[in-house]
């Protein structure tokens, strides 16, 4: 059975192919310009589950506050819309050193990307099964954190589950639910165990066909990253740099602003917030139910996969990581959407400096429960800010 998937950023959303490319819609509050604050609230076609309120600061107050200037655009790249909003004194130089990091976004994306065939990503997939493939550098370094991940979450996020993702119709076009003997036979190529790294000769194998590997659910926290250490490189020391609605970093403050202020969505509205976070020198990588899902006999199977069943995974609203970088959050999100609540407190019983906030459907619509957990051993850097409004 066909389906289409289905964008639910609003009430009444319609039903319509999803797209590679997110496109932004950037709603301004109704504050006159001479304001002490606005809001931009950035709703993203086709991808991940925040809503994200950038409420920025106008120069006033803080030291050279008043010299500030603000520069902000969008970039589509990896399938989304890369957003950077930044502060300092000449907006010609902000825009040279934006332009600088969305370059690096491409870069990756043109090496990591599952949907070009040109890419070493695509190599890989290609031709791993038949023999070692040596691999660039960064990407083998990513490669290895991927591994780490699976192994420390025991495969709930892992970087083959991109044939389940096709199984379902959820890698280009239209979605559909395949047979359950169409699963099991899919399962056998999905499991990190497959992926054989050589860390001496930097090489990649896969022990039996089928296997590939998407990025998707980890790339883009990366990516954000690289963006920011060209923004530091450059003597940038206030930005946001958000990867559609997947992850965020928030570089230093607003001029004259205690953090960046980051709200998360309502579940069930997209107009109305659910948790609202001040960040600084910290970033925050989100997974959801409701922005990308098939419905079926009145149905909903969203987008993220449980790799050890090959069913999407029921009984869970949104999940939300807050670490120190974009590469810490993005997969864990993901990770811990498939794990739910208590295996997740079992995790951050031994893996420090993490916190996370569940959203789990609790009766019928718009009811909803919040769990909130952060490890058992918690810091954070001198320089950072990690605060949650109720």
């Amino acid at each position: 059975m066909n389906c289409k998937l289905k964008d639910d950023n609003t009430r009444g959303a319609q039903e319509r192919p999803c797209v590679g490319n997110s496109l932004f819609t950037i709603y301004y509050s109704p504050f006159p310009p001479h304001h002490s604050l606005f809001s931009i609230i950035l709703l993203v076609a086709c991808h991940l589950s925040l809503v994200t309120a950038l409420s920025v600061a106008t120069a006033v107050g803080g030291q050279g506050a008043e010299n500030a200037v603000r520069y902000e655009t969008s970039h589509e790249s990896m399938g989304t819309v890369f957003t950077v909003a930044v502060y300092g004194r000449d907006r010609t130089f902000l825009s040279e050193v934006v332009e600088e990091a969305f370059e690096a976004v491409d870069r990756l994306d043109e090496q990591m990307s599952n949907y070009k065939p040109q890419s070493e990503l695509s190599t890989i997939n290609r031709t791993a099964a038949s023999r070692p493939v040596v691999v660039e550098p960064e990407l083998f370094h990513l490669l290895e954190i991927s591994v780490g991940r699976s192994e420390e979450t025991d495969g709930a996020f892992d970087i083959t589950v991109g044939p389940l993702m096709k199984s379902w119709g959820f890698f280009r076009g239209r979605g559909r639910l395949p047979t359950q003997a169409e699963i099991s036979q899919v399962l056998k190529g999905v499991g990190y165990q497959h992926l054989k790294l050589d860390a001496a000769r930097r090489t990649v194998r896969f022990d039996a066909e089928g296997v590939e590997l998407d990025l998707g659910g980890i790339a883009k926290g990366y990516a954000v990253d690289r963006a920011v250490d060209v923004l530091r490189s450059n003597g940038i020391t206030s930005a946001l740099v958000s990867s559609g609605m997947s992850s965020i970093y928030a570089l230093g403050s607003p001029p004259g602003s205690h953090g960046w202020k980051i709200t998360l969505r309502d579940p069930y509205d997209a107009h109305k917030a659910g948790d609202v976070f001040h960040l600084q020198n910290y970033s925050l990588s989100t997974s959801g139910s409701y922005e990308k899902f098939l419905k079926i006999a009145g149905k909903n199977y969203c987008h993220i996969m449980n790799p050890h069943t090959g069913w999407p995974v029921d009984n869970m609203l949104s999940a939300l990581v807050l670490a120190p970088t974009g590469t810490d959050t993005d997969g864990r999100s993901a990770g811990f959407f498939v794990m739910g609540v208590e295996r997740t407190r079992k995790y951050l019983a031994v893996h420090p400096n993490l916190a996370a906030v569940f959203y789990i459907p609790n009766g019928d619509p718009p009811k909803y429960k919040r769990v909130q957990l952060r490890s058992d051993s918690y810091s954070i850097p001198p320089d950072s800010i990690v605060e949650i409004d109720r």
